[in-house]
């Protein structure tokens, strides 16, 4: 208990307060927080009692010993002061590869923020489990577990999808027992098991998982809310696929999946992100760059299918593991991150589909850049990223099509080493963030 509130209390500090502050300023401000937080919740240490300023982002720490969600309040220009973790009272785990390092779920959203639900979901591959959160929208660092976790309908959970109403989360298990799993979310009891939704991708996998090369790696719904979709990658011999199942009225999923395979060139489809109003689907390829998938010319059948028409796999000159995706709106730019390159590519995509690189903002050398997330603060768009070796959260202004600008390096590194509390680049993961309603 002692570490765990060690952990809460030092994650939250801003790192430009810690570093500037006198050693004994530092001192008295920790023992001053450490006795408050033993009066606390013991799930939830708060160190800024103020209110949120312009929105929050999150992310968790995934340590196999108990995970927690990192929740970070975010200034108007962008900024972030740390601000409080939150037990999900589940555990973390890293899937198996060679070598061991950053990016452990081998995915994109672990963890799932809703303005519409006002809700915040985050898995725990561990424990097999999923948790759900309440989020003031008025004061979004203000959490609050709903319910107990619940089991995932499978093993190694690794990424969550939540529908525009806020209502339903599913959940895409990458362990040895794989496939989706949804949720109806009820705001006393928590996550509810939301009937004829379990279904199988029959991946041949282990527990935890093994990649990143043929694991599952990101679950989203279609713009359109009537398709589920999930990106796996392939291998040398296998062809990476989307696996597609149709959403009925009720919410259940067609019980076998439709899937399309990247164009000539692609085989890793990683993270999933709808290009809006094209029923297309923009995802990051690790083999080559990124990929574009036209899904307004599938047909509903069981039988496999190749998409005809706009397709294609685009090469980023230089890239070495393309990931992880999010859309701006206000540039109307698609931003991808490369763990190993720590370099932000912004992309443009046209009426027909057709992609084109703008510009590339390299962020710290080494921080192995993964999870990112954009978001409207005070009329202007914000890209978060997740930088698991510098331990750190790299922020991005999007001023506008190949404007983006360097915001800054908000660690909490040496505030969590100076209270002995572990926090591993290894098993760092995730990015959503949620703007504060009026």
């Amino acid at each position: 208990m002692k570490a765990a509130r060690s952990l809460l209390i030092t994650l939250l500090c801003s790192i430009a307060l810690v570093s500037a502050a006198p050693l004994d300023l530092q001192d008295r401000d920790i023992a001053h927080l450490e006795a408050r937080a033993a009066k606390a919740d013991p799930d939830t240490v708060v160190i800024n009692k103020g209110k949120t300023h312009a929105g929050a982002a999150y992310f968790i720490t995934n340590e196999p010993k108990g995970n927690y969600v990192v929740v970070a309040d975010l200034m108007t220009n962008g900024k972030i002061t740390y601000s409080r973790a939150v037990a999900t009272r589940g555990r973390g785990a890293h899937g198996i590869t060679t070598p061991n390092g950053p990016d452990p779920l081998f995915s994109q959203g672990a963890i799932k923020a809703s303005t519409t639900g006002n809700i915040l979901a985050t898995v725990n591959a561990g424990s097999n489990t999923v948790s759900v959160f309440s989020i003031d929208p008025k004061d979004p660092v203000n959490i609050q577990q709903i319910g107990q976790p619940v089991g995932s309908g499978g093993e190694f959970p690794m990424s969550l999808a939540i529908n525009k109403d806020g209502n339903t989360v599913c959940v895409l298990n990458g362990g040895s027992v794989n496939g989706v799993n949804c949720f109806s979310v009820d705001k006393t009891l928590g996550l509810m098991p939301k009937a004829n939704t379990l279904r199988s991708l029959n991946l041949n996998q282990t527990t935890p998982a093994t990649g990143p090369a043929g694991s599952a790696s990101h679950v989203i719904f279609s713009e359109d809310g009537a398709s589920l979709i999930a990106s796996i990658k392939g291998t040398p011999t296998a062809q990476g696929y989307l696996a597609i199942w149709d959403v009925a009225s009720d919410g259940s999923l067609s019980q076998n999946f439709r899937t399309i395979t990247p164009a000539a060139g692609g085989n890793l489809p990683f993270s999933l992100t709808n290009i809006p109003g094209k029923n297309a689907l923009f995802a990051t390829d690790a083999s080559i760059g990124f990929d574009i998938f036209d899904i307004s010319t599938l047909k509903t059948a069981n039988a496999a299918s190749l998409a005809s028409g706009r397709n294609s796999a685009n090469a980023i000159k230089g890239q070495m593991a393309t990931c992880w995706s999010s859309f701006s709106s206000q540039t109307g730019n698609f931003y991808v991150t490369d763990i190993g390159t720590s370099t932000v590519t912004e992309i443009k995509v046209d009426d027909n589909l057709k992609p084109t690189i703008v510009k590339q903002y390299p962020q710290r050398k080494g921080a192995a850049t993964i999870d990112n997330d954009v978001v409207t603060l005070n009329k202007k768009d914000f890209l978060y990223v997740l930088a698991p070796n510098s331990t750190s959260v790299e922020v991005v202004q999007l001023n506008g099509s190949g404007k983006a600008s360097n915001v800054g390096h908000f660690s909490f590194a040496k505030v969590a080493k100076r209270v002995g509390v572990t926090v591993s680049a290894e098993n760092l993961q995730g990015m959503t963030t949620f703007p504060k309603q009026q």
